[in-house]
């Protein structure tokens, strides 16, 4: 303290006076933002049809989910037996809140048929159908998003940083992994 006494000006070290730079890719308001449910963070995941994460983003709890669409979709990578990853699933499974055209639309670009169903407000196009037996499925997703909310750290998100957060819901996910492979192994 004698040295701020002299030099009135100058920060504190060890007091929180001079503070580090976030990492390049940490967003701004660090994916925490106030929705319903009251201050928190929004997990994005892709699943695949046995519930295992393919994978995840975070976002401010007042983000709406059709946003971050993309982005999860682009960073699936499904490995094959022989050649290289395929990073496009056959159907996607969705809640009304993912039905929007652009969502639509972006799928219907890359072959994957859409089972989210219309918004009360939304026009239907022509005799589409719905597979009501391919969206009682989708619970899979909520099933591993509780799953990995069993982690104490994830459920009340102890980091400060998203890409901290991000990192243990990768985490927990990896340990997911390694919890299905010694099943696997078993008789």
């Amino acid at each position: 303290m004698r040295g701020w006494i002299e030099h009135p000006g100058q920060p504190l070290r060890g007091w929180g006076g001079i503070k580090k730079d976030p990492p390049p890719d940490e967003p701004t308001d660090h994916a925490l933002g106030r929705s319903r449910g009251g201050w928190g963070s929004k997990l994005h995941l892709a699943v695949d049809g046995q519930g295992i994460p393919l994978a995840a983003e975070v976002s401010p709890g007042q983000a709406h989910e059709s946003k971050w669409f993309e982005e999860v979709m682009n960073a699936v990578r499904i490995r094959q037996p022989l050649g290289s990853a395929r990073r496009r699933p056959k159907r996607v499974a969705g809640d009304k809140g993912y039905s929007y055209p652009r969502i639509r639309q972006w799928l219907r670009e890359r072959g994957i048929k859409a089972v989210i169903p219309r918004r009360s407000n939304e026009r239907r196009r022509g005799n589409e159908t719905f597979d009501r037996e391919s969206y009682r499925r989708r619970n899979v997703v909520e099933r591993c998003v509780n799953w990995l909310k069993e982690a104490r750290r994830i459920g009340t998100r102890y980091e400060k940083l998203a890409v901290n957060f991000l990192a243990m819901v990768k985490l927990a996910i990896i340990r997911r992994y390694f919890r299905l492979l010694d099943s696997s192994d078993r008789p």
